[in-house]
């Protein structure tokens, strides 16, 4: 696996285990509880493109993200691929079959230069067993999680591509409103039309449309999103509106 260990968490700088103790999940852990779990936290990197894990692979560590960005998504067997989320700074990912012990249900790919947190099941089980309230917290996890991939599918069967790519758009940039940078998010034209399962040709004309109209700006390797609320109307429209 291309990655580089260096060192545990515990003689990591507090900025970083502070994306350990942000997260929802840890948020509420004991201080006595917080440092022990930071001593079961490995550093690591990875470069750009190197594939964390597979779909099929043992599910046997949780990672957390401290910088850049990791792309979950499958693919056929035919070379079509599928964009089922982009893991960004303090989130958490792998949780499924860490939990359940079963294979990778989907590849984790380095969409940046990135580091991560890796924390080995053999170490986390035990410790989540001694942590009822961080169990719940992680049923809740587990929950958001359906609750989106539900959101997903009924955009993807439902919505036109103006308000499939309007909802995504939304998602993404959700997570950085409250970043220095606004809602810019860090994807190419590529990766959306693989996340909404539409081609290259028909996003960029619609991100095109909706730029000559100060909705969003398009930059290299990134969208800005300008006018959220014109955004949100596509897509709580639904069908019906080509959004042109």
């Amino acid at each position: 696996m291309p990655q580089q260990r260096t060192g545990e968490a515990h003689g990591i700088s507090s900025s970083k285990t502070s994306v350990l103790r942000k997260h929802p999940a840890f948020a509420d852990l004991e201080p006595e509880a917080f440092e022990q779990l930071c001593r079961y936290a490995k550093h690591i990197t990875l470069k750009r493109g190197a594939t964390l894990f597979s779909k099929g692979d043992p599910g046997n560590s949780l990672y957390a993200v401290i910088s850049g960005t990791v792309k979950m998504s499958i693919s056929s067997p035919d070379g079509r691929n599928a964009i089922l989320n982009i893991v960004g700074p303090g989130e958490i990912f792998g949780e499924i079959a860490l939990l359940d012990g079963r294979a990778r249900s989907a590849d984790a790919i380095a969409n940046s230069n990135c580091e991560l947190f890796v924390i080995d099941r053999r170490e986390f089980i035990p410790f989540v067993n001694g942590q009822p309230a961080l169990a719940m917290k992680f049923i809740e996890l587990l929950c958001e999680r359906l609750r989106s991939t539900s959101d997903q599918v009924e955009q993807i069967i439902l919505q036109n591509l103006p308000g499939r790519l309007a909802s995504a758009l939304l998602r993404l940039s959700e997570k950085h409103k409250s970043e220095p940078q606004g809602r810019t998010i860090a994807i190419t034209q590529q990766e959306i039309s693989e996340m909404v399962g539409m081609t290259r040709e028909s996003i960029n004309k619609q991100l095109r449309a909706w730029a000559t109209r100060d909705w969003v700006r398009l930059e290299h390797g990134a969208i800005v999103v300008l006018n959220a609320e014109k955004l949100r109307d596509l897509a709580e429209a639904g069908s019906g509106h080509d959004g042109e």
